[in-house]
């Protein structure tokens, strides 16, 4: 177990951490020189076109280091703000993070909301300036705010190419030196986190998993913890490119299990595999609930189609655990579902899988939120369409949800920036200096503001520059 490590890679998006994961798995020779391409671990159409991660990815490779063969399980995460849920899974599946900064951007505001949720989580923070290579990069600056932010010394932060493989092998021995391998006891009763799944129509459901305690073998029986399902371990193995069968796997190993489940009600990402023999004693905490931030109705074009719709969003939500729907019908379109969605580019993202990954052809309505409407009497209920609202004579007030933004931006940008948050009822909390020319600011605003067109607002006045991150403050 000494010789596994664990780690995760987190980034604003666009910062170049799938190249370097590719780097990464070239030089430790995971991928034979035929199946090299540019983001070897980005498989999904959508994610090459858009340039994306969409999904975190897990891969292990094999490095030998001063004599000795040590095992790096790689997890890829994605940069956008919209899919921080994966993020946050993946990091409760690691031991140490990459944080890399792209030498010309600097530091954006997804890479500190990334960095916050790994801190808290105790991981090894390696910081990476990449890029360096270009002639817009400006590594001293980038190095500055880094030691800002992180407090780091400047020997600590390794400066790195994705694109030449610069600095690449100073990364795996930081590494093998920096990262602590995973705590855990072999022969404790099996504790196993579930830490993502997929639908495979020919073998059913396939769950990634983590090892905490304890070991498990092929044919064991074991337990699903808050399903309280039993199953035969079929198969479980290690992710290569491809799903490599073990016979074995102990505490510290990342891998997967094939026990034959059909329905996708009975995995939930979160949930402790133990054996049925020997439980163990409590469950893993896993991760926080994950609260969706826009509303909007997804309708079938053909009415027959609602059963299936029901089935594709079902395998859906197995690979991306944040989308969440219920039942509801509209006087024009008929049934459908409402869906809960982390954001814009969540929503345009799962209505383009749903095209493409089981042929539906879905109307979605305009996002919206949901409101608490209190009447008189002081009971309370949720409104998520105007047409829910109770007769205005009986309301006595309604709250909505507000969002704590923060935006990083350059400070030419400031003047319109504000004008922008003050026109969508926004009070400004504070704004701080980060370095030289730029500046955080931080607003409450409603959430209700946010969902249509804020953020394309913000990247048109800002030329781009500026970079925006939210969570939910209150109602």
């Amino acid at each position: 177990m000494k010789n596994i490590r664990n780690f995760c890679i987190i980034a604003h998006i666009d910062h170049g951490k799938s190249t370097l994961a590719d780097r990464l798995l070239e030089y430790t020779k995971t991928i034979a020189d035929k199946d090299l391409q540019d983001q070897v671990l980005d498989n999904m159409d959508l994610e090459r076109e858009r340039g994306i991660t969409i999904k975190s990815h897990a891969i292990q490779m094999e490095y030998i280091y001063k004599g000795e063969k040590y095992i790096l399980n790689l997890i890829d995460t994605p940069g956008h703000v919209d899919f921080s849920y994966e993020v946050s899974r993946s990091i409760a599946a690691c031991e140490g993070a990459l944080l890399i900064v792209d030498a010309s951007q600097g530091i954006q505001a997804q890479t500190i909301s990334n960095l916050y949720m790994a801190i808290e989580h105790d991981l090894e923070i390696i910081p990476v300036v990449n890029k360096v290579d270009l002639d817009s990069a400006r590594p001293d600056e980038v190095e500055d705010q880094i030691i800002d932010l992180l407090g780091c010394k400047r020997e600590e932060i390794i400066r790195a190419s994705g694109k030449t493989g610069q600095g690449v092998e100073d990364i795996l021995s930081a590494i093998i030196e920096r990262v602590n391998p995973p705590q855990g006891d072999v022969d404790a009763p099996l504790q196993c986190l579930i830490f993502d799944s997929v639908f495979n129509s020919f073998r059913g459901i396939i769950a990634y998993f983590k090892i905490c305690n304890g070991r498990i073998k092929t044919g064991d029986k074991v337990k699903f913890v808050a399903t309280g399902k039993e199953y035969e371990a079929d198969e479980i193995g290690v992710l290569k490119l491809d799903m490599v069968p073990r016979r074995e796997l102990s505490a510290g190993d990342v891998g997967y299990i094939i026990s034959g489940i059909k329905t996708s009600r009975e995995v939930k990402v979160g949930d402790t595999i133990t054996h049925i023999e020997r439980p163990c004693s409590s469950a893993i905490d896993g991760f926080e609930e994950v609260k969706p931030m826009v509303f909007a109705g997804v309708y079938p074009i053909e009415t027959e189609d609602f059963e299936n719709l029901r089935a594709s969003l079902e395998k859906l939500q197995l690979n991306d655990a944040s989308l969440t729907f219920q039942p509801e019908s509209s006087a024009a379109l008929g049934f459908g579902f409402r869906c809960g969605f982390l954001g814009l580019l969540h929503m345009e993202i799962i209505q383009e899988r749903l095209d493409r990954e089981f042929n539906m052809d879905v109307i979605t309505t305009v996002p919206n939120v949901s409101y608490k409407v209190y009447d008189k009497k002081g009971a309370m209920v949720e409104v998520h369409n105007p047409s829910g609202l109770p007769d205005p004579t009986l309301i006595d007030h309604i709250e909505e949800p507000y969002i704590r933004a923060s935006v990083i931006t350059s400070t030419d940008y400031i003047g319109p920036i504000m004008t922008l948050c003050l026109g969508k009822r926004g009070e400004l909390v504070k704004q701080e200096y980060i370095s030289g020319n730029r500046v955080e600011i931080i607003y409450d605003m409603p959430l209700g503001e946010i969902v249509i067109d804020f953020y394309d607002k913000l990247k048109s006045i800002s030329k781009g520059y500026a970079s925006f991150d939210y969570h939910i403050h209150d109602f």
